[in-house]
């Protein structure tokens, strides 16, 4: 048990540091790009939020690693879907590259899913839930966009309004960034940190040393970690997604950063919250892919096209739509690997 713990406890800083490495772009970018903050202070903010929200509520939350894609029957499948998902986190960070941690883990458990089907000609996979992946595809960045058309006029408006007034408008707007990374953050930490102790929740239960629910104090604890390796994240590769995002995308000032940050929280808020009320679930939303075409959307409407970095969008959508067929394959491989070896 000993081993399987700290197995557990390793796999889910790694997984922890690679969602911090690659989100921690989406609420600090609109910052950086605007001017308001540089990279150093917006993640210092960043991870102090982060460290609250996961804290305070993130042990709340202990997701099923993969959004329950399929079933993880053994620690072996724990193990691959895990090394699958970080691995392309990983990959996609170093090289600057804003994606889908929420994708990548769906990916790799759907990768043990197909294994099974080759093998054994059994499946457990969900269906819907890679069919609500695809349609988040569509509508995150869309309704992100349109938000951020509706938002960049209205603050343009209230700018004017602010200069009329003899109030200093700039102020006002590095508050409102300010206050939308710290609330960006937070959230971020009391969700999301449920991907990375997801982990150990899994790989604890398929080992059958759990079979309810986590206690309380475990739960906090695992949340300390998790965030602890978001923050490592950030710090580290991080600074190289934020740098893509903030900066070669287009060219935000305040007006256009403001826009992009409300519109990136608001459209995860209302895709999380309308459809719960509605229907009694939320509906699954990237939070990167709502970050980014909220910058994207900004640019468009600004400059008209002109600055937007045609190569750099292309590179960015390129990888969201390979995410997750190519996590896919890679525990496809290693599982079939590891069957070969193992003969499990």
């Amino acid at each position: 048990m000993d081993i399987t713990i700290i197995l557990g406890i390793v796999l889910m800083l790694y997984i922890a540091w690679s969602i911090g490495a690659n989100d921690a772009a989406n609420p600090t970018s609109c910052i950086v790009g605007s001017g308001v903050l540089d990279i150093g202070r917006a993640l210092i903010i960043f991870s102090t939020f982060v460290f609250l929200g996961s804290v305070l509520q993130g042990w709340m939350v202990m997701k099923t690693f993969g959004g329950g894609i399929t079933e993880i029957k053994s620690i072996y499948d724990a193990i691959v879907a895990t090394l699958a998902t970080g691995v392309w986190i990983t990959l996609a960070s170093y090289s600057g590259i804003p994606i889908s941690t929420t994708h990548s883990a769906v990916g790799g458990v759907l990768g043990v899913g197909l294994t099974y089907m080759l093998l054994y000609g059994y499946t457990s996979i969900r269906y819907d839930v890679l069919l609500r992946v695809i349609i988040s595809w569509i509508t995150s960045p869309l309704s992100s966009i349109l938000l951020t058309f509706i938002l960049y006029k209205l603050l343009i408006k209230f700018y004017r309004l602010l200069v009329v007034k003899g109030l200093n408008p700039d102020k006002v707007f590095k508050y409102l960034a300010i206050s939308s990374l710290a609330f960006s953050a937070y959230s971020f930490g009391a969700n999301d940190v449920g991907n990375s102790t997801g982990v150990y929740v899994t790989i604890i239960r398929v080992s059958g040393y759990i079979v309810g629910g986590i206690d309380i104090v475990v739960a906090v604890i695992l949340a300390v970690i998790g965030a602890l390796g978001i923050v490592l994240g950030g710090f580290t590769l991080g600074t190289k997604v934020i740098t893509t995002v903030a900066f070669k995308i287009t060219r935000l000032d305040l007006i256009s950063g403001v826009a992009a940050a409300l519109s990136n929280s608001l459209v995860v808020w209302l895709f999380t919250t309308v459809p719960y009320i509605i229907f009694g679930y939320g509906m699954p939303i990237s939070t990167t892919h709502a970050a980014v075409s909220a910058i994207i959307g900004v640019g468009l409407f600004k400059s008209k096209s002109r600055l937007i970095n045609k190569s750099t969008i292309l590179n960015i959508v390129s990888s969201w739509l390979l995410t997750v067929p190519l996590t896919a394959l890679i525990a496809l491989g290693l599982r079939i690997l590891i069957h070969n070896i193992l003969n499990v």
